[in-house]
């Protein structure tokens, strides 16, 4: 045995002094994995346990679109549904009857634009009224349910925002004022309805709410284990608090963009029957909580990958600052 080897206890030599690396260096890999799964995970299991809320919870849903009654274009979407399923069922030929064949296509449209007019008149002063949160409120309990149901079982039968309780407003206010009352009445009370989810698409989207409902439960825990296993692996626990904080916020950047193009997307591919300001003031009601989230996420990474690189050299100058001005004290 040369004379220049050192010997560890337990009688195992190392050559040039050094210990042996390849434990070491597998906690350490182990744990920076553990620590970007962890990163990886946070902001997923923040967007997996909102969308969850918003799909099993009705009242988290309600809570969420019970704004949008005081927003314009959603008023204005509501109006124009509403006045589209009321005209869809006048019917004018009768009156035309004592007008030349010749005049009743003019006849017909200015009949009909001052019959649109007035019904989405007494439509907005229902929307735009004091009772219509509360009206509004009930509609989405409804369609929420229905949503919930349908998805929690195997139907395809499609989702729709059922408008009747406005039309019935419109009904009642029009017999109180004891005009126009035969433009409604012969509306089927089934009548008005905004289609929000098509009969194919179901299976999708219940596909998407299995996942979300499954991943609202695993995602949380498993990526606190993964952070705080790979903080507890690591050889320079600091550095990989900063690390952990700077991916965290990385991830939760990377979401923000992920979510920003598929809402994007998402409006791209509506009908152009669909109001597109309305829809875009639906997607920001209901991704603003989530969106909020992510960001608070970015924060919370940033604030600790600074406090845990500045923290203990910026601790130890304050110490010695201190520790000098009270040496020269008299």
């Amino acid at each position: 045995m040369s004379a220049s080897a050192p010997v560890r206890p337990g009688g195992r030599v190392t050559a040039g002094g050094r210990p042996p690396r390849g434990p070491g260096l597998g906690r350490a890999v182990a744990g920076g994995v553990l620590l970007v799964v962890g990163a990886l995970l946070l902001p997923l299991s923040l967007a997996a346990t909102r969308a969850r809320a918003e799909l099993t919870e009705t009242d988290a849903y309600v809570a969420a679109v019970a704004p949008l009654a005081g927003n314009d274009a959603v008023q204005k979407a509501v109006v124009d549904d509403v006045t589209d399923g009321v005209m869809a069922h006048i019917r004018l030929d009768g009156l035309l009857k004592a007008v030349e064949p010749a005049e009743r296509p003019a006849v017909r449209a200015r009949f009909t634009r001052g019959l649109r007019d007035f019904v989405a008149k007494q439509v907005r002063q229902v929307v735009t009224g004091r009772g219509f949160p509360a009206l509004w409120n009930g509609v989405h309990r409804t369609a929420h349910r229905t949503l919930d149901g349908s998805l929690a079982a195997s139907g395809r039968a499609p989702i729709t925002l059922d408008l009747t309780p406005v039309l019935e407003r419109v009904r009642h206010q029009l017999s109180e004022g004891g005009t126009g009352l035969d433009l409604v009445r012969r509306v089927p009370r089934s009548g008005v309805e905004i289609v929000l989810l098509r009969a194919p698409d179901v299976p999708r989207i219940r596909a998407v709410y299995d996942a979300v409902r499954d991943g609202a439960l695993l995602l949380p825990p498993a990526a606190t284990l993964s952070l705080c296993g790979g903080l507890l692996l690591a050889r320079r626990r600091r550095w990989a608090l900063v690390r952990a904080g700077a991916a965290c916020a990385a991830a939760a950047v990377l979401l923000a963009a992920v979510l920003a193009l598929a809402r994007g997307r998402a409006l791209d591919a509506l009908p152009p029957m669909v109001s597109r300001p309305a829809a875009d003031a639906y997607a920001e009601a209901l991704t603003g909580p989530l969106r909020a989230g992510i960001w608070l996420v970015f924060a919370a990474g940033t604030l600790t990958a600074a406090l845990a690189a500045a923290g203990p050299p910026a601790l130890r100058a304050w110490r010695a600052r201190r520790t000098g001005t009270a040496g020269r004290r008299p």
